[in-house]
């Protein structure tokens, strides 16, 4: 393996931007130790907080990685690179806890590795890949801190309000729907039936593009090349592809794996499990982070 990151140490200590009980541990809370929490609006401030911080970033990196991709050998945008992917490292040092064997750490030093099957050395990888890599890993963090935020329960009363993430939605009828089934879906992960949150996963996905693409209309996707004929009879894969074509969304859906994208042969007419399908955690956690990538496209007001 060659290391190719920048050229500080990619998680140098930076100064907290929050309690040590706060989201410097928050992510550590869905894979390592437990710590006091704070009060739940407190931690859930703190969470918006690097949810701003984490969507500033990724706009950041995608500039750079375009500009990059152009024109690899342009000084300013290597310049800028090394100055983001510092900004990265004190993120994901923050919010890992400061301990480089937290998985998050661990994504975001393996974006920097050249795996070699010879053991050999191998050229170094290109810098707008190494930025896709990272693009990859703030992502991730950025749909952990979001099921914390959208599960958190500490204080949680019969007054509270009820969970509004689906408001973007232009049919209010398919709201509730997509909101219970997104609950579904985080249940179904949590006790382990990773086919059913996989559909459930796609099944919201392809409700809110369906939506969003209605909404823009049939003559605005015509002008813009796209297929003829009703949208209700485009495929899966063809919503997402019109929809990250006339830029509803961007690309996150690139990263949806194979089976998600043939979701729908894994369920019958009247919505039980239909082809037989091994379908991972690993695929379950993807199909979700890619839904909540989308849902930010969707409302990037959020």
């Amino acid at each position: 393996m060659i290391y190719t990151g920048p050229l500080t140490e990619p998680l140098a200590a930076g100064n907290l931007a929050c309690s040590p009980q706060g989201v410097k541990g928050a992510l550590a809370l869905t894979g390592c130790a437990r710590e006091t929490r704070p009060t739940n609006e407190s931690l859930r401030a703190q969470i918006e907080t690097y949810l701003a911080h984490l969507d500033s970033l990724i706009r950041c990196g995608r500039q750079v990685r375009d500009t990059l991709a152009a024109d690899p050998s342009n000084t300013l945008a290597i310049a800028a690179m090394r100055v983001w992917q510092q900004d990265c490292g004190v993120t994901v040092n923050q919010l890992s806890g400061g301990s480089k064997a937290h998985w998050l750490a661990r994504s975001f030093s393996e974006a920097f590795l050249i795996r070699s099957t010879t053991g050999l050395a191998v050229e170094g990888t290109g810098p707008a890949e190494i930025v896709k890599r990272l693009l990859d890993v703030l992502e991730q963090a950025v749909a952990s801190l979001s099921r914390m935020d959208d599960g958190q329960a500490i204080s949680a009363s019969s007054e509270t309000a009820p969970p509004r993430r689906f408001d973007f939605v232009h049919n209010p009828e398919l709201r509730p729907v997509v909101e219970q089934a997104y609950t579904d879906s985080r249940r179904a992960l949590e006790q382990g039936d990773y086919d059913l949150a996989l559909r459930t996963s796609c099944g919201i996905l392809e409700a809110i593009v369906t939506d969003a693409l209605e909404h823009k209309g049939l003559n605005a996707l015509a002008a813009s090349g796209t297929l003829a004929g009703k949208i209700a009879d485009w495929s899966f894969e063809t919503r997402l592809a019109v929809a990250e074509r006339t830029g509803l969304i961007r690309s996150g859906c690139a990263r949806l794996p194979a089976v998600a994208r043939t979701y729908r042969d894994l369920t019958h007419a009247n919505g039980e499990s239909g082809a037989k399908a091994t379908v991972s955690e690993c695929n379950a956690r993807l199909a979700g982070q890619v839904l909540y990538v989308v849902m930010r496209d969707l409302n990037p007001g959020r």
